[in-house]
């Protein structure tokens, strides 16, 4: 079983406000004098509320709240703000001075509360900031509020993955954590921060052997926040249903067949939402938080007559590697399920290399460089001699920028180019390839398929084609290569004769190398520099210099908040986290105006 050093250093939680760029301007767009305002609806924990708090910060605004104890009476959210007894009417007219108002969890407020909410919509003298949650009952005063377009509507999905990943990174979590907690909150920021404190609190979270980033292997901390997901299963009257879910949340990370299990019994939870059942026959729960909590509140001895050993798991797990391998034959590297690797890295057992080695790179080749870094190492732990997971570090490494690695794409990040194509070697289609993605396709002419996606690439390329190489691109990115398809867009920001269709596969070149965990290649040289403002651009390259936020305040006669607010607002732009990041960037060539 992996170890991991444990540390009573207590962690930071920064949970800056991060993502939701777009929603945050139309926010403050319908925000603006002369707009009546916006509903903002979303599930539970989607940061509905954060939003509208960032939107309005430092403006003058009521602020109301509707709570499950206080729905039967009577103007119970307004208490602060009105009289102890106050008509309908006297209330809008009371209220007309407010130019802002925010309304909190506006399906829990009582009736009187909601008319008044939507009165004063209707009249229009105040601007409105609503929150609601998506799937549960709300008075009708305030679904009038959309379905009668008194307001505009946003509706917000769960922070997504590249984002969410961005504030864990923040708190110092290694890649594979991340996407473990990721894969159970499914974007819902509450139960995310809940259980990243009770994992700092209970000293679940541990330090990676030779680095400084944090690990949690092991059960799920039952939380008040865990448990209030976890109770339309834990809640089951019926002793049968608890049973079937025990027994499906212990078989995991394999299904059980239909007919292991009661069907009568399979169809109320399948009404329930609660399982999921496929094509095939095979049944699994339906969230993914549900198997780690229920083998968390389960006793002693009904894990001991439930649970599997890993060893029943070797076949499965060998049908996942084959899945993954034909991927990369096909040249195809979308996401797939891995339940079982996920399910052995969850529970700190040792991961076979040869799976290791597979999943490494499979990530490296989607853009996920330091989630395939952290697959690499896992593979070492499990054999430290591997040859494989050492060269798959190496090739990361090197397209992270690291100029201390071996190889090729060391080469490359030292800027010698020349050294890097001649490093080239082996009938590896992905190797030929690297030579497009270095910008030199001639050195793959007749080593790639026609026809295939690489090939198309080569070609483009050679012919300085921009519309080509955009197509080729999109290609990419529908096949799951994510920086070869950020790459390619970048290519063909110098191709492009007009100016617009420049600017647009430098913004595709961006959003898709943001996604790429840090991937600092040759052909993404330039672009991002290109996104700051002038005065970002300036403050970035004294922060990479190494000068503090008080000496660039200095030089420039800033304030030091100004220049914190202006590098972070760059750290969003770049996709980085913090200075670290920074010196790779000022040291490379601006590409030319687009």
């Amino acid at each position: 079983m992996t170890t991991y050093e444990q540390d009573a250093k207590t962690l930071e939680l920064p949970w800056p406000f991060t993502g939701r760029e777009d929603e945050l301007e139309l926010v403050r767009r319908s925000l603006a004098a002369g707009r009546p305002g916006i509903v903002v609806t979303g599930p539970v924990g989607c940061g509905k509320t954060r939003l509208i708090t960032e939107a309005v910060r430092g403006t003058d605004c009521a602020r109301v709240t509707g709570t499950p104890e206080t729905r039967g009476l009577r103007f119970a959210a307004f208490a602060h703000l009105l009289p102890d007894t106050v008509s309908l009417h006297r209330a809008v007219h009371l209220l007309s001075g407010v130019r802002l108002l925010v309304v909190d969890d506006a399906h829990l407020l009582d009736e009187a509360s909601a008319a008044l909410v939507h009165q004063l919509a209707v009249h229009g003298r105040t601007r409105l900031a609503v929150a609601a949650t998506d799937g549960v009952p709300a008075p009708g005063a305030v679904a009038r509020l959309w379905t009668g377009e008194l307001l505009p509507r946003l509706t917000l999905e769960p922070l997504p993955r590249q984002d969410a990943a961005q504030l864990l990174a923040a708190a110092g979590l290694e890649p594979l954590t991340m996407g473990r907690l990721h894969r159970m909150c499914q974007g819902d920021l509450r139960l995310l921060r809940d259980l990243l404190g009770a994992l700092r609190q209970s000293g679940g979270l541990a330090r990676v052997p030779g680095g400084d980033e944090w690990a949690w292997r092991g059960p799920v901390p039952v939380t008040e926040s865990v448990r209030d997901r976890l109770a339309p299963a834990l809640e089951r009257p019926d002793g049968d249903e608890r049973e079937t879910l025990d027994r499906l949340a212990f078989a995991e990370p394999l299904p059980l067949a239909l007919d292991e299990l009661d069907l009568d019994v399979l169809e109320r939870l399948e009404a329930n939402g609660l399982i999921e059942v496929d094509d095939e026959g095979s049944v699994t729960l339906a969230h993914p938080l549900h198997g780690p909590a229920l083998r968390a509140t389960a006793g002693r001895l009904r894990a001991r007559r439930l649970a599997r050993t890993p060893d029943r798991c070797g076949p499965a797990l060998e049908a996942e590697q084959a899945s993954l391998e034909r991927g990369l034959a096909l040249q195809d590297v979308r996401a797939v399920p891995t339940p079982v690797g996920d399910w052995l890295l969850s529970e700190g057992l040792p991961v076979p290399a040869r799976y290791a080695v597979v999943r490494a790179r499979y990530a490296r080749l989607r853009g996920e460089l330091r989630e395939a870094a952290a697959w690499a190492r896992e593979g070492l732990r499990a054999a430290p001699d591997d040859a494989d997971c050492g060269t798959e570090l190496d090739l990361i490494a090197g397209q992270l920028g690291e100029m201390t690695a071996g190889g090729v794409w060391a080469a490359a990040a030292r800027g010698d180019l020349d050294s890097a194509l001649a490093g080239i070697a082996g009938d590896d289609v992905f190797a030929h390839y690297d030579a497009v993605r270095l910008g030199a396709p001639e050195r793959a002419a007749g080593r790639l398929p026609g026809d295939g996606v690489f090939g198309q690439h080569a070609d483009a390329l050679a012919r300085g084609d921009g519309p080509a190489l955009d197509r080729v691109a999109e290609a990419l990115e529908g096949r799951g290569f994510l920086l070869f398809a950020a790459e390619a867009h970048a290519q063909a920001v110098r191709a492009h004769r007009d100016p617009r269709a420049a600017r647009l596969s430098r913004t595709r070149a961006v959003a898709l190398a943001r996604r790429c965990q840090g991937a600092r290649t040759p052909a993404l040289s330039g672009l991002v520099l290109g996104e700051l403002t002038a005065r970002q651009r300036q403050i970035v390259t004294l922060a990479a210099a190494g000068l503090s936020n008080r000496q660039i305040a200095e030089r420039l006669t800033l304030s030091v908040r100004t220049v914190g607010n202006h590098l972070y607002s760059a750290y969003t732009r770049l996709g980085a986290s913090d200075r670290g990041a920074l010196p790779w960037l000022t040291d490379l060539p601006e590409a030319e105006p687009a």
